[in-house]
């Protein structure tokens, strides 16, 4: 196989993870948005290296889990079976290291610090001798004895009580120490000090748990030399998955393996790290850029899971997020991963109120019920989600007494006792929302969106009520993340809670309700207000833009991407919009790193902001030079990076080509009649944009909006009026010209028919 092939079904942003030059670019970090694809870059990442030469023995990939460890193996071995990657988790891989021969040089001082090692003898004569008998200057000696081990260490699960009781003593009551931390280095010197008779115990018995097998590895790599150097060379490639969740120790021992190399590749989400209670240090990710200066950072945003709406709603979550850490989730699946009808549905998430759990349950057993029958889904396809492990015991047995299947429940045949019987493999699933990471579901109940439940109650000061509240607000995007088609929220306003009946208010994490009442006027006074209320939103985001230059200018461009979304958005409110967009995963097909000309019809000068919302993204777009003399509108028109065209003397063609040559607007939004049509279907389109795409090797977009003009130009009454805009896929005109006569290919006669076709024929399916 070659590179091509590997690559075919990546968008352009895993294609450029996949093929990163570490030599160039330095170390990488994805930010691997939920439903990304982020073990399908992990695999490919691996396959293209050794595609490249790369040994499979010198590539170490790192994850939590041995489940996740033995999906990317078996993935791996797919194209090269029996490819001696190292797939392993950290602790697995901490064991390997201690365990392994290291070789090492005698010189006296090494000869002194292996007096106690037991594979390392002496002869008569005095000289070195290893336990196969050879003598040598060079020896190997197993890594484990050199951090101190009697014996080779053997992982246990936790500590014996009696071990336990004896390391309570020495904290007293002044510290309490954790078993896993036993061998750490941050202690003070005093408390070290106390310590070391329960650390020999632990060295000369072998008997270890999982965390103690980290500590010793970073102290042979950081404190002996000839092994750093020997683990070093014997991976040239690192790759770490779900970095978040990394703990400071297993951050020491990535950076002890690297060394001052570049060779570093690692894939997480900031937005998904909840197990800070185990030790997961999410500064890990977050100062990533900082602790590798030349590194490189990738966003994965493209979600092939959920439908759009539901990831409209997951990227709200993060609004107060710092602006350079934020993802926006982009819709990429066109049918869902079972191809129900459902999915195509894209669905609003829904918030369900309930007097009581009884009406709660009802609500919940009614629907699925009826999206089963509706939809032809499975059992298995529903989930009901909770944050605690209590409440999922109460909806398990509520679900028993309706007689529906649960998820890993016994399944008792005919004849056989209570010991018999089968897991439930076709059940709703009733998980915490921790246990459901990595998961998916055509349908998801998020139950307990109330305050002390989602988001958990929080305790401490207030530093570290905020830490807790931010992970309580990351766990709750995992739980909406999960859904594929349908998502829930169930807000029950009084339920029995800690052994009583306890009234809950509705969790912060839900939108607000709604209260403002909208006012009936007059259309011409509508517009007056809606343009006034539009030209107070850009006049008072010119401001901040001022501040941001001078200030975060680094920052400015993903605000400018941000506050363009919020201010299109800002429109459809203003001038009460109901917009639709349909197959917006559509997009994930194009390669946005060249050039794309996205071509739409024109009826409104709402055409616009409509198409930023579709794209999800800002675009150039060709603009009349009248518009220039509207100072606001002026401002913001050339900081979207608008082209100006006199349209009385022409050039129009000239001015797009230099736009597109300068490289400085790979993405232009054209609209290919010209100008607005004033009656119902498309005027004439014009060629020479065509020509140009076919020039710049540009891929074309196609979108078609309809009732914008009957939301603004023709207007009547001031109540809300539905738009509707639907992406067609990409035409990339390279393969085009390719397919219609290569270099003799006439845009105007072949590919701008071939285009209004298109349009047209999704233009008539709206009527």
């Amino acid at each position: 196989m070659d590179v091509e092939n590997l690559l075919v079904g990546l968008n352009s942003d895993q294609r450029a993870a996949v093929l990163h030059d570490h030599e160039k670019n330095g170390q990488l970090l994805i930010l691997a948005g939920a439903g990304s694809g982020k073990t399908s870059v992990l695999t490919k990442r691996i396959q293209y290296r050794i595609l490249c030469g790369v040994q499979p023995e010198k590539i170490l990939a790192l994850t939590f889990t041995a489940k996740a460890a033995a999906e990317m193996r078996e993935r791996v071995q797919k194209l090269f079976p029996n490819a001696g990657v190292r797939l392993c988790t950290f602790h697995s891989l901490a064991l390997f290291i201690l365990k392994s021969k290291v070789p090492i040089k005698f010189t006296e001082q090494r000869r002194s610090e292996l007096d106690s090692c037991d594979s390392v003898i002496r002869d008569e004569k005095g000289r070195s001798r290893n336990k196969s008998g050879m003598t040598s200057e060079e020896c190997s000696c197993p890594a484990y004895e050199l951090v101190g081990f009697k014996k080779m260490p053997v992982p246990t699960e936790a500590a014996d009580k009696s071990f336990m009781q004896e390391l309570a003593k020495v904290g007293g009551r002044k510290f309490r120490f954790s078993r896993e931390e036993l061998f750490s280095d941050a202690y003070p010197s005093s408390l070290i000090k106390k310590l070391e008779p329960l650390r020999n115990r632990v060295l000369e018995s072998g008997q270890v748990v999982f965390e103690d097998l980290i500590y010793q590895a970073i102290n042979l790599l950081e404190n002996h030399e000839e092994a750093r150097a020997y683990f070093q060379n014997q991976w040239s490639e690192i790759l770490v998955d779900e970095y978040q969740d990394i703990n400071p120790s297993q951050y020491r021992l990535v950076k002890a393996l690297l060394g001052n190399r570049k060779s570093l590749f690692v894939v997480g989400d900031d937005d998904q790290a909840i197990y800070g209670f185990r030790g997961a240090d999410i500064g890990n990710i977050n100062r990533f850029r900082d602790d590798f200066k030349e590194s490189s950072l990738i966003r994965l945003e493209w979600n092939y899971r959920s439908v759009a709406n539901i990831l409209h709603f997951s990227n709200k979550i993060f609004e107060n997020k710092p602006i350079h850490l934020r993802k926006v989730l982009r819709a990429g699946n066109m049918c869902g991963s079972g191809g129900s009808p459902i999915f195509k549905e894209n669905r609003e998430p829904e918030i369900w109120v309930s007097e009581n759990p009884v009406e709660e349950m009802q609500k919940i057993i009614t629907s699925i019920k009826l999206l089963r029958e509706s939809y032809d889904l499975q059992w298995k396809n529903f989930a009901i989600l909770v944050r605690y492990n209590r409440q999922r015991l109460y909806y398990e047995e509520a679900l028993r007494d309706a007689c529906l299947p649960i998820a890993g429940d016994m399944e008792h045949l005919s004849g056989e006792g209570l010991d018999g019987g089968e897991p439930v493999e076709d059940g709703i699933h009733v998980e915490t929302v921790h246990a459901s990471k990595g998961l998916q579901y055509a349908v998801v109940y998020y139950a307990g969106m109330s305050e002390g439940l989602t988001p958990g109650t929080c305790s401490g000061s207030r530093e570290q009520r905020k830490k807790q509240l931010d992970e309580e607000r990351r766990l709750f995007y995992v739980g909406v993340t999960r859904a594929e088609s349908f998502l829930v929220l169930l807000y029950c306003k009084r339920r029995y809670w800690k052994g009583r009946l306890t009234k809950l208010k509705r969790s912060r994490f839900l939108p607000k309700e709604s209260s403002k009442a909208e006012i009936d006027m007059p259309v011409i006074l509508f517009r007056i207000f809606a343009a006034a209320r539009i030209l107070l939103f850009m006049l008072e985001y010119i401001v901040k833009i001022a501040f941001m230059y001078v200030f975060r200018r680094k920052d400015l461009d993903t605000w400018l991407e941000e506050k363009v979304q919020k201010f299109s958005w800002f429109c459809m409110q203003a001038i009460r919009v109901d917009l639709t967009i349909e197959d917006q995963a559509q997009l994930a097909k194009v390669d946005w790193t060249r050039p794309v000309f996205v071509m739409g019809n024109h009826r409104s000068y709402l055409d616009i902001p409509i198409a930023f919302l579709a794209l999800q993204r800002t675009v150039g777009f060709i603009a009349k030079t009248q518009l220039q003399r509207i100072p606001i509108l002026n401002f913001w028109m050339h900081k979207l990076g608008c082209v100006f065209i006199n349209r009385e003397k022409g050039g129009g063609a000239e001015i797009i080509q230099k736009a597109v040559q300068s490289g400085k607007m790979p993405r232009l939004f054209i609209f290919p009649e010209g100008t607005r049509s004033k009656r119902e279907g498309m005027v004439a389109f014009k060629s020479g944009c065509f020509r140009l795409a076919v020039e710049a090797n540009a891929i074309i977009l196609p979108i078609v909006t309809r009732g914008s003009d009957e939301a603004w130009e023709h207007r009547k009454g001031c109540k809300h009026r539905p738009v509707n805009v639907k992406i067609l896929e990409p035409i990339d005109t390279v393969e085009f010209k390719k397919t219609h006569g290569g270099d003799a290919m006439d845009p105007r006669h072949e590919l701008l028919p071939y285009v209004r076709s298109k349009m047209e024929e999704a233009y008539d399916r709206r009527l």
